[in-house]
């Protein structure tokens, strides 16, 4: 049965970097509504893909000697092998160097400008390189950008400006009149109260500084922003570009969701809905923010040393386990957060205790009492009802759960199905009956409960768990695997024959699991270090960045292996201050530790401390590469610990 089209999308990943796993998180939860949408007779599209120009991707290339096409073709094609790897089912990846959205995109400027929507000027404000924002002043956070906490600055440039203001009116409107366009209702607050309200200015859309960009129609000195380009791509991805509308357009537009980070949310409920009231087009349904997940408490970053990926987990712990975690591990309005230690504990408790055991010992029961063959539910009890009951009632429960976007509590309510089956084992002690040949029935009718209800389970795992809901219906024999067979409670066929009871997850020996992934880290860090030399390259920097830099001469007091961890060395330093110093250093290959103790060495001090191999670092040591395999530190005589040098 159709239900009609359902159009979900991601925001499109910047290809800056190869994306951390909660960069990784929104493919996968707009991926599990998409399934389920389907499931549930939805005609589904479901668009992701990469935003690939900027003045941020022009730099990087530049310092890796490539083109920026080059840059971004080897990041777009590691975003979507990721994408790939979590086994997403999207039907379209756009990259916004398509051909095709290129020319579509200068086509709709061409028509904002002829509609005298876009006017030129010039821009004098504080630019965020990172976020590739301006920003004003009372817009900064303690001084630096409002979104990622960089140092911005001031940049003055002729630009286009995109007649913002002159739709805030028919916007606020809009959001009062559709009190779920912008959700959770937090958000919409936040948009209303912070940006709105305030009142709108119009938007700079256009860059001179710098070439890697869409050129502007009818100027090329002036390449298009970034962000007003990426935005788009809802769009361009459906084939439209203002001239005539596509039937791929027309099917499936306007979006009936999109699903980003509430990091992005100004750009997707204020920009994006204005661009679609001056071009004419109807504004998508809903925008869910959804929030970040963090490493530990913190946001992922490179700098801080915390990132996760999300191809890592999965050939560690398989591409279902890591589906599961960030699917259940993430409130609905909260941040939620990762990390080895949670990921291994909810493996153990969720996957291999509750659904992995409840699983294996129902099938493996099924074939020791009855040779694998199902027996027909002809003895019910009492005790029977509330089993049905729970299984009859789940889903309802999850889909009224996944309409709200509370996929975890969704997952949540599965698992208390596998609880209560659990549960039910318990109570009707199968092993017990099978002692009794009178019980013969009985048992027969608690196993095909059992295995009738794992079915709910299995089919209700789908959207969120293709792989393992596909193994669990393959060995408990069942055929009915769509939502439709929940309405009734015994599709099971009495005189099927169960599969081989087959372990779905393993147990994990948790000292063990963390000391393989420790062990890996250090490689993981000098990995780290050369991209980071790579990006850095031979760049220009301005003397105040220079001067940010705090160089101190720091005397080494001890120093010691670290363990697991081949390349590491872990040194104690006097810093002139009353508290010592560590410093985690990838030098073990080149000094011995009495090779260092006493000597004098150059710190860089206010590195912001990040943890390696377990040792938390608070700066680095100054060493240079002699040769291709041959590093020196940089020793120093005649200065005193504490010493600041400039």
């Amino acid at each position: 049965m159709n239900k009609g089209k359902y159009y979900i999308t991601t925001a499109i990943a910047y290809t800056s970097r190869k994306p951390h796993i909660g960069n990784s998180y929104e493919i996968v939860l707009a991926d599990a509504l998409a399934r389920f949408k389907r499931m549930q007779g939805y005609d589904v599209f479901f668009q992701t893909g990469t935003d690939e120009h900027g003045q941020k991707i022009e730099e990087y290339a530049a310092a890796a000697g490539i083109s920026p096409k080059e840059y971004v073709d080897g990041v777009a094609g590691e975003i979507k092998a990721i994408c790939d790897c979590l086994n997403t089912t999207y039907d379209k990846f756009i990259r916004t160097t398509d051909k095709e959205h290129e020319e579509a995109v200068q086509k709709l400027f061409k028509k904002l400008m002829d509609k005298g929507d876009v006017y030129k000027s010039e821009y004098e404000g504080l630019y965020c390189t990172p976020c590739e924002s301006f920003w004003t002043e009372s817009q900064l956070v303690d001084g630096k950008c409002p979104d990622c906490g960089r140092e911005v600055k001031p940049a003055k440039e002729e630009a286009y400006f995109f007649r913002m203001s002159k739709y805030q009116k028919q916007l606020e409107e809009y959001i009062e009149s559709n009190p779920n366009f912008i959700y959770p209702e937090s958000r919409k607050k936040e948009m209303i109260n912070n940006f709105i309200k305030p009142g709108l200015q119009d938007l700079c859309i256009s860059r001179s500084t710098f070439k890697w960009g869409i050129p502007f129609p009818g100027d090329e000195k002036h390449v298009i922003y970034v962000w007003v380009d990426a935005l788009l791509n809802y769009i361009t991805g459906l084939g439209f570009n203002g001239e005539e509308n596509s039937e791929m357009y027309n099917k499936y537009w306007p979006a009936d969701v999109h699903v980003i980070g509430k990091d992005i949310l100004r750009f997707h409920t204020i920009y994006w809905p204005i661009m679609l009231m001056a071009l004419g087009e109807p504004l998508p349904t809903q925008v869910f923010g959804h929030p970040w997940l963090l490493s530990g408490n913190d946001k992922m970053s490179k700098s801080r040393g915390n990132v996760i990926y999300a191809d890592d987990l999965c050939e560690r712990f398989g591409v279902d386990a890591v589906r599961y975690y960030l699917l259940s591990e993430m409130p609905h309005a909260q941040d939620g957060t990762i990390t080895y230690e949670t990921i291994i504990e909810r493996f153990n408790s969720d996957l291999a205790n509750t659904l992995g055991n409840l699983v294996n010992r129902t099938v493996a029961m099924s074939n020791k009492y009855f040779g694998g063959v199902i027996q027909a539910p002809t003895a019910g009890e009492d005790i029977d009802a509330e089993l049905k009951e729970t299984a009859l009632g789940t889903l309802a429960k999850v889909t009224n759960l996944l309409d709200t976007y509370k996929v975890s509590d969704a997952l949540s309510e599965i698992f208390d199905l596998a609880k209560r089956c659990n549960k039910y084992i318990d109570e009707t002690m199968p092993w017990a009956l099978a002692k009794d040949e009178d019980k013969k029935e009985r048992l027969g009718t608690v196993l095909y409960n059992l295995l009738e209800s794992i079915r709910f389970v299995a089919v209700l795992l789908k959207s969120f768990m293709p792989d393992t809901s596909d193994k669990i219906l393959e060995q408990i024999g069942a055929d009915a695997n769509t939502l439709d067979s929940l309405a009734e409670f015994g599709a099971m066929k009495a005189g099927a024959s169960v599969g081989v009871a087959t372990p779905l997850f393993s147990r994990l020996d948790v000292e063990k699991t963390l000391a393989e992934i420790e062990a890996s880290l250090p490689a993981v860090e000098e990995e780290k270090e050369e991209e980071a030399k790579e990006i850095v390259g031979l760049a220009e920097i301005q003397y105040d960045d220079f001067a940010k830099v705090e160089l101190r001469v720091c005397k080494v007091v001890d120093c010691k292996p670290i363990k697991k961890a081949k390349k590491l060395l872990e040194l104690t330093l006097d810093d002139g201050t009353k508290e010592p110093r560590t410093v985690a250093s990838g030098i073990a290959k080149w000094y011995k530790p009495e090779d260092l103790i006493g000597k004098h060495v150059i710190v860089v001090a206010n590195l912001a401390p990040r943890t390696l191999c377990g040792v938390e670092s608070h700066g680095m040591i100054l060493a240079g590469d002699v040769s291709e395999d041959d590093v020196k530190v940089a020793f120093v005589e005649g200065l005193p610990a504490g010493t600041q040098l400039s």
